[in-house]
C-alpha cells in the first residue's frame, strides 16, 4: 500500500485555542490547483507527564467553498443568537472559579421606573 505524502503548504495560519489548535493550510493538488485543509490538534497529557497530540483533518476543495462559508456562517449565526457569546463550557473546566457575590453587595435592581424630577 503506497504511503500518501501530504502536499506542500503554500499558505498557512494557526489559531491556538487553549488545548487545541487549529491549523489553516492551503496545498496544490497534482493538477496545481489549490484546496483547504482544516486541522484540529488537542494536547492529551498522561498521568506521568507525557503527552500526545490527537488530530482530525477536514479537506475543503474549491467547489464547496460556498456552500460551507454559508452553513458555516447559519451554524454559527444561530448559536449566538440562541446562547449569546459567553462561553459556558468553561464553567466544567478544573481552574474555573466562580465569582462569588460579595458580602453587603448591592444587587441592581431588575427593572426600574424613570421619575422624572418634574413629575414631583
Amino acid at each position: 500500500m503506497a504511503e500518501r505524502v501530504e502536499q506542500e503548504e503554500i499558505f498557512s495560519q494557526v489559531l491556538r485555542a487553549g488545548r487545541r489548535t487549529y491549523f489553516f493550510d492551503v496545498r496544490a493538488t497534482k493538477a496545481n490547483d489549490y484546496y483547504l485543509t482544516i486541522t484540529e490538534s488537542k494536547k492529551f497529557t498522561h498521568d506521568d507527564g507525557t503527552f500526545h497530540y490527537q488530530k482530525h483533518k477536514i479537506y475543503l476543495y474549491k467547489e464547496d467553498f460556498s456552500d460551507f462559508h454559508e452553513m458555516l456562517k447559519k451554524a454559527t449565526d444561530y448559536i449566538v443568537t440562541e446562547k449569546g457569546d459567553e462561553v459556558i463550557s468553561e464553567r466544567h473546566q478544573k481552574d474555573f472559579k466562580k465569582e462569588e457575590p460579595k458580602e453587603n453587595q448591592v444587587k441592581a435592581p431588575e427593572s426600574f421606573t424613570d421619575v422624572s424630577f418634574d413629575d414631583i
